[in-house]
């Protein structure tokens, strides 16, 4: 019969054995190495990623690794980019894959929105929001999904020429971090397009 004592001497060795075998078998690249080889076979959907200057550069940087995750090429940037050196820190390299594009203003992009005949979706609770569970993205032109300012949310300017989707949010809390809400909304675009 076994002790507790050497139950847990086993399963501390064996967890160094699973480890070691199943998830560190990638590591003995780079990350560089293995986003190249990723490469071959990455997937890039007609969606972008729109947004304004934030107040912590640490969401820019996620929403960049996101997007670089989903198959998306493009984040559109309201106001002024944070240096790549700070971005590169904060996005485990990613932002190596996608393309800041900078706006001068809301106006700015959103003409860029209409000469290109992109259809923005923004994740912003407001009257004319449709729950995201229920909205159809359509996928006979680009997509851009746009996200908002942590304090100021999505620029109305750029609300008046969009579709808005509110996300579900059963608990108490109700406005989520701004980059989780680009990323749930990314998920079901992607999703969408995915299973056409």
């Amino acid at each position: 019969m076994i002790k507790v004592g050497e139950q847990a001497m086993l399963a501390k060795s064996n967890y160094k054995k699973i480890v070691q075998k199943n998830f560190l078998a990638h590591r003995k690249k780079t990350r560089k190495q293995r986003y190249a080889e990723k490469m071959n076979s990455a997937q890039f959907l007609p969606i972008s990623i729109g947004c304004v200057n934030f107040m912590h550069d640490g969401n820019l940087a996620f929403l960049i690794r996101s997007a670089v995750c989903f198959g998306v090429k493009d984040i559109h940037v309201i106001g002024s980019i944070p240096a790549r050196s700070e971005l590169r820190r904060l996005s485990g390299s990613t932002c190596d894959f996608i393309n800041l594009i900078q706006h001068s203003s809301p106006g700015s992009f959103n003409r860029w929105a209409e000469e290109n005949s992109v259809q923005v979706v923004a994740a912003e609770l407001c009257d004319k929001s449709k729950k995201l569970r229920n909205y159809r993205f359509n996928f006979d032109k680009e997509v851009c999904i746009f996200t908002g300012h942590e304090t100021s949310g999505v620029p109305v300017d750029v609300t008046q020429i969009a579709d808005c989707v509110e996300i579900d949010m059963p608990g108490p809390g109700f406005c989520l971090n701004t980059a989780q809400a680009a990323n749930i909304v990314l998920y079901e675009a992607s999703k969408q397009y995915l299973e056409r």
